[in-house]
């Protein structure tokens, strides 16, 4: 019998969260690699993952599951490790792959300690290679990488950072979903407002068009110029660490090794030089365009479309094009 990868979907609210998708891709490149199968398990109350699992179900995997109390409607730690582990207990999955996000941070270390095993947190990429599995993850903010491997039976668990997949290379299928009763028992903890949802907050990893700018905006009175432009295309605005050091821009606009990771359809970068902290933030973008006066400039090495020029002469233009093409 084939051995069983287990992607654990996040959802919040009814709403799936993009990198779990990316999660699943990176499951089915592992999967035919190895003559494995993949799983899906959605928790939440019941209300939450009746779309959710269909969309998931609507993908080449060979179950989904949906973990419901009402205990899980909110997130906490204690009611979702211990779900999970009743239902790990049960499915035994080799693997075990989560979307590196806010939640799975705070409760997969403690879910996969519970079981005497740990997790690879915030990989980039997963493969066999002479019949072991490894797991790729970036080091010294970027600089290189490491290849890691886990010993043991298992169950194993491992975190994709966002934009190591495309989520729009998730193959199809048609899968059967199964409802199961989630035993959850004490929680201790009272739910507060999930990290992303604070005042002024932003999770930058579900926007699929970003406009972000660099020091090549010279002043904070010109960040207007730029959020016109994503205004038009109905984006978010972002930057490089420069920019939200200076406070020009909220930290949670950071894209890069110390800020968001992100993994858009359109990621435009205006004035962005592009150090190797900020690549590795949003190198998994589906296309790229970078306006640069310098033609040097490193972020034209992974750009889809370069431009180079004055993005004070071009940026207005092109945000005058978007609004006539928009109606």
């Amino acid at each position: 019998m084939a051995e069983t990868i287990l992607v654990v979907v996040e959802q919040r609210e009814g709403k799936l969260n993009r990198v779990s998708l990316e999660t699943l891709v990176g499951a089915q490149a592992l999967a035919k690699q190895n003559g494995w199968q993949v799983e899906a398990v959605l928790l939440g109350s019941a209300a939450q993952l009746d779309e959710p699992a269909k969309e998931i179900a609507a993908a080449a995997v060979a179950k989904v599951t949906k973990l419901e109390s009402d205990a899980l409607a909110a997130y906490t730690p204690d009611g979702f490790v211990a779900a999970l582990k009743a239902f790990l207990a049960v499915s035994e999955p080799k693997l075990v792959l989560l979307p590196h996000t806010y939640q799975i941070r705070d409760f997969a270390p403690k879910l996969a300690a519970s079981l005497g095993s740990v997790l690879v947190s915030d990989s980039t990429g997963a493969r066999f290679e002479n019949g072991k599995l490894l797991f790729t993850r970036q080091m010294f903010q970027g600089k290189f990488s490491a290849d890691v491997s886990l010993a043991g039976d298992g169950p194993h668990f491992a975190s994709f950072q966002a934009g190591s997949y495309r989520a729009d290379s998730l193959e199809a299928g048609s899968a059967p979903v199964e409802t199961v009763a989630a035993a959850v028992g004490e929680i201790r903890t009272k739910p507060e407002a999930p990290f992303q949802e604070a005042k002024a907050a932003v999770d930058l990893t579900q926007a699929e068009i970003i406009i972000s700018v660099g020091r090549g905006i010279k002043e904070q009175k010109n960040i207007p110029l730029a959020q016109a432009l994503a205004d038009a295309l109905g984006g978010e605005i972002a930057a490089s660490r420069p920019i939200c050091d200076a406070g020009w821009l909220p930290m949670e606009r950071q894209v890069g090794s110390s800020g968001q990771t992100v993994s858009p359809k359109l990621y435009l970068a205006l004035g962005i030089s592009g150090a190797i902290q900020h690549i590795v933030g949003m190198k998994g973008s589906k296309h790229i365009i970078a306006i640069n006066k310098d033609a040097e400039a490193p972020i034209f090495e992974v750009a889809d479309v370069a431009v180079v020029g004055n993005l004070f002469d071009i940026v207005p233009a092109l945000t005058e094009e978007v609004k006539k093409a928009r109606g």
